[in-house]
């Protein structure tokens, strides 16, 4: 599982032109899954997500979690971070786990990060062609793999 951290100031995610869900500050989070991902790989990365010191403190510096400023999260899911590129120009999508595998796995992300907040996160539609905005404050990216603890 891959996810793709980004500290926003504000986030959204659209579907048919309606916003379907946004958030103040916080931290809007891409979600990539793949096949072999399993409830250790979720329970790492929410732990990780929730308690990583990329707000400022009252000097500046990063020193607090999205749990230290009760921030909002947005939760999306993007199988394409599970894209090969090493072959030609046409990325490949074989590592992406199947609906049937990565809509169990997603759900559990967002919900193991409800119990982990306290508070609901904010999620786009699974499969949706969706629109997200992004007011990235920072700008702070961060990458994590469950694969590479």
């Amino acid at each position: 599982m891959k996810i793709v951290i980004q500290r926003s100031k504000k986030a959204s995610v659209s579907i048919n032109n309606e916003i379907f869900s946004e958030i103040g500050q916080g931290i809007l989070v891409l979600v990539g899954v793949e096949e072999q991902d399993e409830q250790d790989d979720i329970d790492y990365l929410v732990k990780k997500l929730c308690n990583l010191r990329i707000f400022d403190d009252e000097n500046g510096i990063m020193n607090k979690s999205v749990k230290d400023i009760n921030g909002d999260i947005l939760a999306i899911s993007q199988f394409t971070l599970m894209a090969r590129t090493k072959k030609g120009n046409r990325p490949s999508y074989i590592d992406a786990a199947k609906p049937d595998i990565s809509i169990p796995l997603y759900e559990n992300f967002v919900s193991s990060l409800n119990k982990e907040m306290n508070k609901e996160v904010k999620t786009g539609q699974f499969g949706a062609d969706m629109q997200v905005s992004l007011i990235n404050d920072g700008p702070v990216t961060i990458i994590i793999d469950s694969k590479n603890k």
